[in-house]
């Protein structure tokens, strides 16, 4: 079965609010548009230090991480990061890890999507097909 990919756009949140706030250009937000991975086995999403660079986001805590094979390294927290979706926007945190934007299972949650492995393809929640509903129960 292979691998499903979906365009992201990752936002700096800070630099958002600055922006809505009229004390920052909005053209100057960081943004950086990927080809990301689904990556339906990792709750938490990562991305390269390079992207983090780019998007000007600074970790202020470290944690550990369990790789697909078991084994455990320490990695940087960087938050929040805006992710952007099929249209759906949500915030989270990333671990610095890895060579490309991998999305992870709290993110796909928090915009009601779902892997189509099958089809090899992103989907809305069909139970939710317009926008995102979260649960909270």
């Amino acid at each position: 079965m292979g691998e499903i990919r979906v365009k992201v756009l990752l936002s700096n949140v800070v630099d958002e609010k600055l922006a809505l706030r009229g004390d920052l250009d909005p053209a100057k937000v960081r943004r950086h548009e990927v080809d990301a991975v689904i990556d339906t086995g990792a709750v938490t999403s990562t991305m390269p230090p390079q992207i983090a660079d780019d998007l000007g986001l600074v970790s202020d805590s470290r944690t550990m991480a369990e790789l697909a094979n078991g084994e455990n390294v320490a990695v940087d927290i960087v938050d929040p990061v805006r992710f952007e979706i099929m249209g759906r926007r949500t915030t989270d945190e990333a671990l610095i890890l890895g060579n490309e934007v991998l999305i992870g299972q709290t993110v796909l949650e928090k915009l009601d999507l779902l892997a189509d492995c099958a089809r090899q393809r992103l989907v809305p929640n069909p139970a939710h097909p317009d926008q995102p509903v979260r649960k909270i129960k």
